[in-house]
């Protein structure tokens, strides 16, 4: 759950950041549980500015559709962030 604290983070220091979320990451508006209410944190980023994007292909392997907060991407999507990044940060 570092991740997720890390994520609200940056955006409130003024960063552009996107999170592209692969494989088992695209899961991850279904783990809410107990204390960790990770579709707040997701919520809590967005609404400072950060993105979160999901491969459509990881989704389609995870039975996913996506949601507003999580749109499907492509790979080409995640080409072009790591082209135009001066910084990336992998989980």
């Amino acid at each position: 759950m570092e991740c997720l604290s890390l994520w609200k983070f940056f955006p409130k220091e003024g960063d552009d950041v996107t999170v592209f979320l692969i494989a088992k990451g695209v899961e991850c508006e279904s783990l809410d549980a107990g204390k960790f209410v990770v579709t707040q944190q997701m919520r809590d980023f967005v609404d400072n500015g950060g993105k979160i994007l999901a491969c459509r292909v990881s989704l389609k392997s995870h039975q996913s559709e996506g949601s507003e907060m999580v749109p499907k991407s492509r790979m080409k999507d995640l080409y072009e962030l790591v082209k135009e990044s001066d910084k990336i940060v992998s989980f």
